[in-house]
């Protein structure tokens, strides 16, 4: 317990550095002018735009981690006899992130839908012709199919709101969305292991506690009044607008702080545990052993993906203040 203590608190402290680091490019990208595109090979591989599309590099990033957890996803499905292809799962996570991103911000909703409804049907028999072509087999094709719209969710559209919320907002307010969340993680764990008695789902997950959740929770709030605290004073928060193109910032009210950041530390706790019932279904006790003291990126992403629907309409409704 000592050691995975020990890595965790190396390791976290690195992620959120190269977290930190990689959305702070994405930020510096999102600074480039007009005269600093005009007639460059840049703006011909934008198709002429003026200025670049903001969370681009987000958006590579969240591609390569899609991957990533396509391949733990596998194993999971494997564990459980569902024969799956981490090619197939990746694809249809990362069609749906792109997706996201690409749709024109003046698509009207019905062919938005449209869109998105025709990517899930070829998605979906895609899955069946190149499992029931691989395989030569009609055995386990419902499985497969049914796996691959599983990845679309969790892996595609869960995150794919993080793609949603970066293409108008700054790289800051997915920073300050994913320490909310993982504060919560954290005070969860160092208030369970300090006071904790009574367990919260102990055939799911003995080792969280109603203590541990109550202290993460507020850990949470405390963590998101911080963050509202230095966003209006550095005004950092805020969201794109495109005619013209400006950066609008959002004076977040503090007395709403902490009861979005407790919300939204309860719901990571709840994809935390959404996460540990995929895994205990298949044996596992972690999604991979590649990152020390964490295990794989589905054990270090589980709460923030589940958080990402909520933390959209959050924003969505402080931008209306």
């Amino acid at each position: 317990m000592l050691a995975m203590l020990r890595y965790r608190l190396i390791t976290g402290p690195l992620m959120i550095v190269a977290l930190v680091g990689l959305l702070y490019l994405d930020h510096r990208v999102d600074q480039l002018s007009i005269e600093q595109l005009q007639g460059t090979f840049w703006q011909a591989l934008l198709f002429g735009r003026h200025y670049p599309p903001a969370g681009l590099l987000m958006l590579l990033v969240c591609l390569v981690l899609v991957v990533i957890g396509a391949i733990e996803l596998c194993a999971i499905f494997r564990a459980k006899g569902i024969r799956t292809h981490p090619r197939m799962i990746a694809a249809a996570a990362a069609s749906e992130c792109i997706t996201i991103y690409a749709i024109p911000y003046a698509t009207d909703s019905s062919t938005a839908v449209a869109i998105f409804a025709t990517v899930v049907v070829v998605l979906f028999l895609t899955a069946l012709v190149d499992y029931s072509l691989v395989s030569r087999r009609t055995e386990g094709a419902v499985a497969v199919a049914a796996a691959v719209m599983f990845a679309f969710i969790y892996l595609g559209l869960l995150p794919g709101f993080y793609v949603a919320i970066r293409r108008w907002h700054s790289a800051w307010v997915i920073i300050a969305i994913i320490l909310i969340v993982k504060s919560c993680d954290i005070g969860a764990y160092f208030t369970g292991r300090l006071l904790g008695r009574h367990k919260l789902i102990p055939w799911l997950s003995p080792g969280k506690t109603w203590e541990g959740l109550v202290g993460g929770v507020a850990t949470s709030a405390v963590a998101a009044t911080l963050i509202a605290i230095l966003f209006n004073e550095l005004q950092v928060g805020g969201y794109w607008q495109t005619e013209p193109r400006q950066f609008i910032h959002t004076v977040y009210p503090l007395w709403a702080a902490p009861i979005g950041g407790a919300i939204l530390g309860l719901a990571g706790q709840f994809g935390d545990l959404v996460a540990s019932l995929f895994k205990r279904d298949a044996g596992f006790k972690d999604s991979g052993h590649y990152i020390p003291g964490f295990g794989g990126f589905l054990d270090v992403a589980d709460s923030p993906l589940i958080v990402a629907p909520l933390a959209y309409w959050m924003l969505r409704l402080a931008a209306m203040q």
